[in-house]
């Protein structure tokens, strides 16, 4: 057992404690996949994330995530509030960009010209989502199948398949049925209206935790490769998620360059030492 810098930091959102936790442990070389995994159990957050020294060269350094049943390869919020603990404790980038090393490989981080954001990285699945799938999916959102206007398999790493409704009053009114959605992992948007301080609404429900995820990174970028290739969405355009638990989560995407990026604001709520 060794004592170790902590940081909880709160991203997402301007107001503190309105956005999606993330525990960060740094300086975790040492620890073993059992101690990041009960420590993840015991802190009850959505994410865990140890940051360690990087293998990779061009990496600044590199992170492990976990939830509170398993370790990701990737994970948005985590993300940008990992890079966000690291700054803070005095991390120097190589270069202009933060590069995360990860599961999912080495994701550059912004940190200049407004909020962390994170380069998305690509899709591991992008299939269409079979007619067996879809009906999970209409009875997990308790809605007729017609009232679902497209879905995609879009998987960045969490296993998640996106599902669009007609208009953000439908999406928050839902109350989801976690038994009928099996092991689907489900993002669902729908549109803002004309002159919404928001373009887009999502919520993120998530059957391996019976819960619902208040502002989800991973979830917005692959949205945001699915729906701007489609060319349903804008190149930039700014997302809400929370709104139906109580939070202000405010996602800014922008493409540029053939890149997607994820920003948000990121906070530290609490700062100290952790014995594990």
């Amino acid at each position: 057992m060794a004592r170790r810098d902590f940081q909880q930091v709160d991203v997402f959102s301007e107001q503190s404690c309105k956005g999606n936790p993330v525990a960060v442990v740094l300086g975790a070389d040492g620890l073993s996949a059992d101690e990041m995994q009960n420590f993840t159990k015991w802190m009850n957050l959505s994410e865990s994330t140890f940051l360690l020294e990087p293998v990779d060269p061009e990496a600044d350094y590199r992170v492990r995530i976990f939830t509170p049943a398993e370790e990701l390869p990737f994970a948005g919020h985590p993300t940008l509030g990992s890079c966000h603990a690291w700054l803070q404790a005095g991390g120097q980038p190589k270069g202009s960009d933060v590069v995360q090393e990860c599961d999912a490989g080495l994701i550059r981080v912004r940190k200049e010209d407004g909020p962390l954001a994170f380069a998305a990285p690509p899709l591991m699945r992008d299939d269409a989502v079979s007619d067996e799938d879809l009906a999970k999916i209409a009875a997990g959102l308790r809605v007729c199948p017609e009232a679902i206007m497209r879905a995609q398999w879009i998987d960045n790493g969490p296993g998640w398949v996106g599902a669009m409704l007609e208009s953000r009053e439908e999406l928050l009114s839902i109350t989801p049925d976690y038994d009928a959605l099996g092991t689907l992992e489900l993002g669902v948007v729908a549109p803002g209206k004309p002159g919404d301080e928001t373009q887009f609404e999502l919520r993120a429900f998530m059957p391996s935790l019976r819960a619902e995820d208040p502002v989800t990174g991973s979830l917005n970028a692959s949205v945001a490769q699915w729906l701007i290739g489609a060319g349903v969405a804008p190149s930039h355009y700014i997302a809400a998620q929370g709104t139906a638990m109580d939070r202000t989560g405010r996602i800014h995407i922008s493409s540029e360059g053939g890149a997607i990026w994820v920003g948000g604001a990121t906070h530290t709520v609490v700062r100290g030492e952790v014995d594990i």
